[in-house]
Parts: structure tokens; sequence; C-alpha cells
């Protein structure tokens, strides 16, 4: 019997940290401009001068990996017709009940397919509102209108973006053994089988699980 299934490569998971690092650093550095409040985050970067100067071009290395990264596993995260039952079963979700699992769910739930959309829309608006409003290269070319309505958006954005690292961090721990997918690629079966029984039904006909790690 398959006891690991294999889930992600290793290339795919140091896209996924560099990704998630760069938004960690990224959503601290972006709180110091935000609010005098959370000024003191600007050390994450070396201090006010080198925030300002670093900020937007690790932007751009987070925008290039996400990009890489969704490629990836964008097809893998199209809606199906089972993700409207799915995101109907919302409440037994949250309470942790397992009739949802029941359901023909592929290698993402509706819940990960939502995550994974809102984070290509806010970094797409993050890219393109951050080149606007990038006063050392960018800001120049665009009317001052331009510029506050580019500060605006890249703030929504950037709510977005947190709140789904927030909601994604927090599902990943709170559902056991899924962590171990981009710590060592694969994930126990039964895992699998529970979660995503019918990503786990092709995998277990079509490949062989790799041993642990």
């Amino acid at each position: 019997m398959v006891k690991y299934i294999h889930r992600y490569a290793t290339s795919d998971r140091v896209n996924h940290w560099i990704v998630a690092m760069c938004f960690i650093v990224l959503s601290l550095s972006g709180l110091a401009f935000f609010h005098p409040s959370y000024f003191f985050l600007s050390s994450v970067l070396g201090g006010p001068v080198w925030a300002r100067i670093l900020h937007p071009f690790i932007g751009i290395v987070l925008s290039l990996t996400f990009v890489g990264l969704s490629l990836r596993v964008w097809k893998d995260n199209r809606f199906k017709a089972v993700d409207i039952e799915w995101l109907k079963r919302i409440d037994e979700v949250i309470n942790n009940g397992d009739g949802p699992d029941k359901l023909p769910i592929g290698k993402y739930n509706a819940g990960q397919k939502l995550m994974f959309w809102s984070m290509v829309w806010s970094v797409g608006f993050l890219l393109v509102s951050g080149i606007v409003i990038w006063r050392a290269w960018f800001a120049g070319y665009f009317p001052i209108g331009v510029v506050r309505w580019g500060a605006v958006i890249h703030m929504l954005a950037a709510f977005i973006g947190i709140v789904s690292l927030i909601v994604h961090v927090y599902a990943a721990i709170w559902v056991k053994g899924t962590l171990r997918a981009m710590t060592r690629g694969n994930v126990d079966a039964a895992w699998a089988k529970h979660h995503h029984p019918e990503w786990y039904r092709e995998m277990t006909q079509e490949k062989v699980a790799e041993a642990p790690h």
C-alpha cells in the first residue's frame, strides 16, 4: 500500500518559499510606510533608507517568482462544479466536519483555489501600482492624481494579499499533515485520500509514491 504521495517537486517548494519570504518582508516593510506606528518595522530591511530602496526591488523578485509559481499550478486551480458544492458546505469545513471531504476534490479544494486567485489579483495590482508610485524611477511619468490612486490601490491590494497569506498559513497549520507537502514534498496517503480523494485516486493509479525523505 502506498504510504506517501508525491505532491511538490523541489523546484516548486523553493519557488514557493522564495515567494513566501518576499511577501512577508514586503508586508512588514510596507506597513512601516503605511503608518508611523509601524515605522520600526523598516528595520527588517536595515532601516528606513534601505527599506525604501529595497522594497520595490524585492517586489519585482516577488512578482517574477510568483509568475513562475502560478504557471506551475494554475491548471489545477481552475474552478469546477464540485468547488461550488464545497463552498456551499463551508460551514462544515469551518466546524471541522468531514462531509465536504467526501466530495471528489482534486489537488486543491475551493478554499485553496480562492486563495490562489486572490493572490494572483493581489500581486498583479501590487506590481502595476508599485511601478506607478516608484518615485525613484517611474512616478515622475504619471500625473499626481494617478500616483495618488496608485498608492490607494497598492494599499488595498496589499491588504487583500496579507489577509490571504494569514488565512493560508492558518489553514496549513490547522489541517494536520499539510505542511509536510511544502517541507518534504510528499503527503501521507491517508491525508490525501481524506482531503483530496480525486487527486489521491489519480496519483495512486498513475504514480508510485516516493519514500519519505
